[in-house]
């Protein structure tokens, strides 16, 4: 079973299925667009507020070569530097995630548990991988990943077919590397928004998100995201 941290953090970025298809033929990168890509960030990060959408997440195991796949939505609201997530999962497996001043809950209907995990000294980091995508500026993301621009490719958001950017980040934090040897996004760098994420584990394993239906700078209602427990819920304290 995948770790709770990890399931966490896949999920936004988690967060993104097209493993057994081959990729699109995209545009080769130009000298200089990495810069360009990333001030457009920068600036898409200043106007970012808030992001909801729906989400299909593809799992591949390559020991049983199989691809499970769970459907939900998410959300991203940023006041100054602060920064909010939650997300809901459909059953079969229902989890509700939220992020919030710091702490990360994970909490599962089905079992009645709720996971308790605060960032603690490790706050940038896991906003490093709550914004791939979602209001994160350039500067940030070049601070925390080494990127390489591999050109643009065009994505069906749901509704129209966008101009992404693709982007191979490292991460410099080594315990990082452990998790994902690299993931690739496809931002949309006008909106600062990803339509696709893809991570890679050291077992080979892929995790795959796609992004539709971006309700972008709108009002968000997070009731529907709200953790319910009672007195039977068990809590884990991590």
């Amino acid at each position: 079973m995948m770790p709770i941290r990890r399931v966490a953090v896949t999920l936004v970025f988690s967060t993104a299925a097209i493993l057994l298809t081959p990729v699109p033929s995209f545009a080769q990168s130009k000298s200089g667009d990495l810069d360009s890509v990333l001030r457009q960030m920068d600036q898409a990060s200043a106007r970012f507020k808030s992001a909801e959408a729906d989400f299909r997440w593809d799992i591949y195991e390559r020991v049983v070569k199989e691809t499970t796949t769970q459907t939900g939505t998410i959300y991203f609201i940023k006041n100054g530097s602060g920064l909010q997530m939650g997300a809901k999962i459909a059953p079969p497996t229902a989890k509700v995630i939220e992020y919030k001043n710091g702490g990360l809950r994970l909490f599962e209907p089905g079992s009645d548990h709720l996971t308790l995990l605060s960032a603690g000294n490790n706050k940038a980091q896991y906003e490093s991988f709550l914004t791939l995508g979602f209001g994160g500026s350039g500067t940030d993301l070049a601070k925390a990943w080494t990127i390489t621009d591999m050109g643009t490719e065009p994505i069906n958001d749901g509704t129209k077919m966008v101009t992404t950017t693709k982007l191979n980040l490292v991460s410099k934090d080594p315990s990082v590397r452990n998790m994902f040897t690299h993931i690739i996004i496809w931002v949309d760098p006008a909106r600062g928004i990803s339509l696709k994420q893809e991570f890679f584990t050291p077992s080979e394993d892929t995790r795959t998100t796609f992004f539709t239906d971006i309700r972008y700078n709108q009002s968000i209602n997070t009731k529907p995201y709200a953790i319910k427990t009672d007195k039977k819920t068990t809590v884990d304290r991590r």
